[in-house]
């Protein structure tokens, strides 16, 4: 008994640090957000002050960059400011206005209390479980998260440094694009500034020209290189999770049910992942009955295909192949 409950008093000690920790980034949240806000604008300016103006052909450089930069901030906008959708929270109405994009005349009046039902896509409605640690009745791929302390629909993760809330359902596609433009943003700023980095430090023997400073441009290029390889692959990943049908607790899961299904003889099969095409497609929301393409580049919003409570799967699949009632797994237990 002794090492048994040795045992458990350190994985009680473990699971206090993690709550503590997530109590005070959680509450440092909005300080990293501003930072983060305060270290984009800076690199815009390092960008448009000191490599925008050496860029060839200016007609085609310029309109491109403040393109990108109009989408990073727009979807960094987004993804700290649109709600990830609570399980009891109704679905929210279809907003009107200039940031909203217009469906496709195909695709228009098919919606059906926040569901696309189309001919190409067997939808279904969610199974509903109840959360352990709530109480609410929420549908499948909803999960609890012990920082908001509420269940999330399609819940992917908890971004307390980032966006400072949830990845969910009404968010995730926007932190998906923010990351895939940070990307293409900050190798810009490393591609084309490495002349200038030379510049700031000496190598030309030449007097600084610009209203930056130097030592501020040289920092925002250190920052560039950092954030292109680390957030590269991060968007590479979460990009193959989204290519497989999966959010991130769901690749988690998913593996674990592998491995049980392979002891049992048998293949575990994702009834959510309908090829990476069509996963791409939904995710996105674009296509002959989503939004049309130009939306991927245009920082407007649009609505997922589905309210959370019912999914798109493979043609015949009801649940997942390969898992047995009572198998799925759940949020941890705090106990």
């Amino acid at each position: 008994m002794a090492p048994q409950w040795c045992t458990r008093q350190v994985f009680r000690c473990f699971k206090w640090l993690e709550r503590a920790g997530d109590r005070l980034t959680g509450a440092a949240g909005p300080v990293f957000v501003t930072l983060a806000v305060v270290l984009l604008s800076t690199g815009l300016f390092c960008f448009l002050d000191v490599i925008l103006p050496s860029l060839p052909w200016p007609w085609l450089t310029t309109p491109v960059c403040l393109l990108i930069a109009l989408n990073l901030f727009a979807h960094y906008f987004y993804v700290c400011t649109i709600s990830p959708g609570f399980v009891p929270d109704p679905p929210p109405a279809h907003g009107r206005g200039v940031l909203w994009a217009r469906r496709r005349d195909s695709a228009r009046g098919r919606q059906l209390t926040g569901v696309r039902w189309s001919e190409d896509v067997q939808v279904t409605r969610a199974a509903t479980s109840k959360c352990r640690k709530c109480g609410e009745m929420r549908p499948e791929r909803s999960h609890h998260c012990r920082i908001c302390n509420r269940c999330v629909l399609k819940y992917d993760h908890h971004c307390p440094v980032r966006i400072n809330q949830c990845v969910g359902l009404y968010n995730e596609r926007h932190f998906v694009l923010f990351m895939v433009y940070l990307v293409i943003a900050s190798f810009c700023y490393a591609a084309f500034g490495w002349r200038h980095v030379l510049l700031g430090l000496g190598w030309f023997n030449e007097p600084w020209p610009y209203l930056v400073p130097p030592v501020a441009f040289l920092l925002e290029y250190i920052l560039a290189v950092v954030l292109f390889l680390a957030v590269s692959a991060m968007a590479g990943w979460h990009l193959y999770m989204v290519a497989s049908g999966e959010t991130s607790v769901e690749t988690q899961d998913h593996e674990q049910y592998r491995k049980v299904a392979k002891q049992r003889g048998e293949t575990f099969v994702n009834c959510y992942d309908l090829g990476w095409r069509k996963n791409l497609e939904l995710f996105f929301n674009v296509g002959p009955t989503g939004y049309p393409s130009y939306t991927l580049v245009v920082p407007l919003r649009i609505e997922p295909y589905t309210d959370g409570r019912s999914w798109a799967r493979k043609p015949g699949f009801e649940q997942h192949l390969g898992v047995r009632p009572g198998e799925e797994l759940t949020d941890e237990d705090d106990d």
